[in-house]
Order: structure tokens, then sequence, then C-alpha cells
């Protein structure tokens, strides 16, 4: 896999649409007009593949994986450390890149890249920058950067006695955040029509998205999922809070949430889409076998 891309979305500091200004002319949104949709890499000639024998072994191993998992088996990332760069190479150009990348910032980085092949991921480990350990994984969402949300995480503290008094919304939506946030930590089922709070369509001041800025903080790790245009995803230093931002083709906010629970579902494959990349990568391998 490449090295890491920065993120297209920069990461904004305010919560919300903002103050609503009075009489001004109706300015409808511009609506989105293109959708990343899957695109089947250009594979390379069977003859290659067959010649570079970890690179096969490594496909059809993801493939076991893959199968395992959708059987309710445990399985575990596949280490590419032993590969050939041109067996690595190949690896790479198969498995191409899909919709959804995620990353968890510090000494111990990690980048995840979502191949084509939905719900198989290309996760990188990184000590101080250097290498540490290059994997595929198969799976909803991979696990070591959901590991460092949850660690992320903490107990919201309770909100001061008098907020700001340049506050309006915000206290109401911490303190029910809170709430939700102690039920999850706690493990038990959360209402998941309560769960996501609009921003969006709460007026909130300046003194609204600083509040929420010092309740809640911001975590290490960011899940950009490209589709019918954007949705950048970050998590928070409340345990089981982010923030979930949705763009149009003009990397306009439509939609800016926050929710409460596991990784938000917009970055998770379902088990439809794995049950499919199990399918097209056998076809793939078959072809592979036929020639």
């Amino acid at each position: 896999m490449p090295s890491a891309k920065p993120f297209p979305i920069p990461v904004v500091s305010t919560f919300g649409p903002g103050s609503q200004v009075e009489d001004e002319p109706i300015d409808f949104m511009p609506m989105p007009r293109d959708m990343t949709t899957f695109h089947a890499p250009v594979l390379p000639e069977p003859e290659l593949l067959v010649s570079r024998a970890g690179a096969l072994i490594v496909l059809r191993e993801a493939l076991a994986a893959l199968r395992g998992h959708l059987a309710g088996e445990a399985v575990q990332p596949l280490d590419l450390g032993g590969l050939e760069p041109a067996e690595l190479e190949l690896v790479n150009q198969v498995l191409g890149e899909g919709e959804v990348a995620a990353q968890v910032t510090g000494d111990d980085g990690i980048h995840a890249q979502e191949s084509v092949y939905a719900g198989v991921w290309r996760v990188i480990h990184r000590h101080a920058g250097a290498l540490v350990r290059d994997t595929i994984e198969v799976g909803r969402f991979p696990r070591a950067i959901a590991e460092a949300a949850r660690a992320d995480g903490q107990v919201m503290a309770a909100l001061p006695a008098d907020p700001p008094a340049d506050t309006m919304n915000a206290p109401a939506v911490l303190e029910q955040l809170r709430d939700h946030s102690t039920t999850w930590l706690a493990g038990r089922p959360l209402d998941d029509g309560a769960r996501v709070i609009n921003l969006s369509l709460l007026p909130l001041s300046e003194g609204d998205s600083l509040f929420f800025e010092q309740q809640l903080g911001r975590g290490r790790v960011m899940v950009l999922s490209r589709g019918y245009g954007n949705c950048r995803i970050v998590d928070t230093r409340a345990a089981g809070v982010w923030r979930v931002t949705y763009f149009n083709s003009q990397d306009i906010i439509i939609l800016d949430t926050l929710e409460v629970g596991d990784v938000p579902e917009v970055a998770c494959a379902a088990r439809e889409d794995l049950e499919d990349s199990a399918e097209r990568l056998d076809e793939m391998l078959q072809w592979v076998k036929a020639t």
C-alpha cells in the first residue's frame, strides 16, 4: 500500500452550523453530483501472479480469513512482512483502494485503508514514523483503530454548575451525551434513535462551539468514508462519543452530528459487503487458477 495520504477534509474546530443570520435571501445548497462507486483494480496478468507465489498465497489466505469471519470464527491479521517487494506490490495492485481510510495519530500511529473488497483492510503500524507491522485484516472495521478510540474515551465529568453565559444549547446537549456515554460505557443497550444528536438542526453560538471543544476534547482517531460526498468521523475524549460530519461533493457540510456508541456504522463494512467481497475475491483467484 502506498504511504499514508493526508486526509482531504481538514478537521474543523466549530460544532454545528453556527448562529443564524436573519433576513438573508434563500441560497439553496448545491446537491451532490458525484458518487464514489466500485471500480475493479487493474489486475496483473495471471502468469505474473502465479510466478509470485508469496502474493498468491496471501490472497488465498485473505479469502480463507473472509470465509472464516463470515462463519463466526476469530481470525488473525495476515502479516505481510515476509513478502518480497515485488510480491507486496502485486498484493497492493490486486487489493486497490476502497472507500474508507482511517488513522490513529501519535508516536504509535496506525494507518488503515479499506481495499476495493469491502471489509478487507490494509493496516500499517508505525512507531516514531518507522514501520513496525504491515498486515491485511478482515472484518467490519480494523480492531486496533477501534481499540485506540476506546482507549481515548474517558468518563465525562459533570458539567459546571454555571456554564458560560454565551452558550445556548450546548449544556443541554452535553448532559444528554453524558447520559448516553455513561450507559454505553456500562455495557447497557442504547436507544438507536436517541444516541445520534443532529447539531445541524440546532442554533449554536460561538460559545456553544467552544464549550463542546472544552468538554469533549479530541481523540487520536480520524476516519474518512468516501461515497456520495464524504463523511469525516473523529473520536472525542468522552467515552463512546464521535463527531460525524457529512459533506457534499463541493465539500460543504450538509449534516453535522454527535453519535454515541462503537465505531459509527457509516465506517463499517456490512455483512452483505463481506459476502460480496468473498465472492469477488474467489472469482479473481479462480480466474488466475484457470489460466
